[in-house]
């Protein structure tokens, strides 16, 4: 019996469950890289995504034909009848009976959860506004455990931490495993205090300088202007912080740099060529545990 019918947030999941998707996605690896599976076979996949989307929806379509799957792509609201005024509620009513699952990313928090409600089908959130991104959770936590460590972590989450959704689900996912954690951000950018009033953990905010000698996994975030309701607002914290090799110079040798990707100018390219640099990786990763996510909400 499945652990979980749809995945909508980090909280959906004990820290149990967590350990059990990562342990599952150990054993897709080699699915992941080629190795001939049809475990998903007659079953089809719809990717609905009414946000841009490279790596999170390329990954899921991956994971489900590297299963034996068929996958439906919905990436251009235009090319739907949402232009035409139909209601969210509607899409998923009518796509839940062409599927067997339904990914969602949406610009709205919230929408998942919603979509979850008149789906008659397992629902995935592949984002919601500002609000949660709890597959690309599981994937950071699922590369921490490979290429550091989860118990005893030290970790520093770096860059956009008010809208990153990213930054939002991993955080409380990270409580779960005892991690210290440093928050470094632009002032304007800092976690919100209602949300940071939420949390449980050893969690305080810090300067990389001051930190970048003790930590195990340093998660740089971009400042995602997409998300500002002022460019104004944007500019003022844009280009504030950048990663180079110099800035890594005092770090402990098996320090590893994440990123969800995409990148703009936070992190040098050269620091592409170091052995901390993990974001390529990680990207990889996201196959094996959206494998294991997959699998778990579509097999009885």
């Amino acid at each position: 019996m499945a652990r979980f019918r749809h995945l909508i947030s980090i909280d959906d999941l004990s820290k149990d469950d967590i350990v059990y998707i990562l342990d599952k996605a150990e054993e897709f690896e080699d699915i992941a890289r080629g190795k001939k599976c049809n475990i998903l076979e007659g079953k089809i996949l719809a990717n609905l995504f009414f946000e841009p989307s490279t790596r999170t929806r390329m990954s899921f379509e991956v994971a489900m034909k590297r299963l034996g799957g068929e996958v439906l792509n919905m990436t251009a609201q235009e090319a739907s009848s949402i232009a035409k005024g139909e209601t969210l509620a509607d899409t998923i009513r009518v796509v839940s009976k062409y599927a067997d699952a339904i990914v969602i990313r949406h610009p709205l928090e919230g929408s998942a959860r919603l979509a979850a409600e008149f789906s008659e089908v397992p629902v995935i959130n592949a984002g919601d506004g500002a609000g949660q991104h709890p597959t690309q959770t599981l994937l950071d936590l699922y590369t921490i455990r490979k290429e550091s460590k989860l118990e005893g972590l030290k970790i520093a989450l770096m860059g956009d931490l008010k809208y990153s959704r990213t930054v939002h689900s991993l955080i409380k996912a990270l409580t779960l495993f005892d991690a210290k954690i440093y928050l470094i951000s632009p002032e304007s950018l800092r976690l919100p205090e209602e949300f940071l009033e939420e949390l449980e953990g050893d969690i305080e905010i810090a300067n990389l300088e001051d930190v970048i000698g003790e930590i195990d996994v340093l998660y740089v975030t971009r400042i995602q202007k997409e998300r500002f309701p002022d460019e104004e607002e944007y500019r003022k914290v844009a280009g504030s912080y950048k990663i180079t090799p110099e800035v890594l110079k005092d770090a402990k040798d098996d320090l590893i740099v994440m990123h969800p990707l995409p990148r703009v100018d936070e992190i040098d390219p050269r620091v592409d060529r170091t052995k901390h640099a993990k974001y390529f990786d990680q990207a990889f990763y996201g196959v094996p545990v959206r494998m294991a996510i997959l699998t778990e909400v579509m097999l009885d």
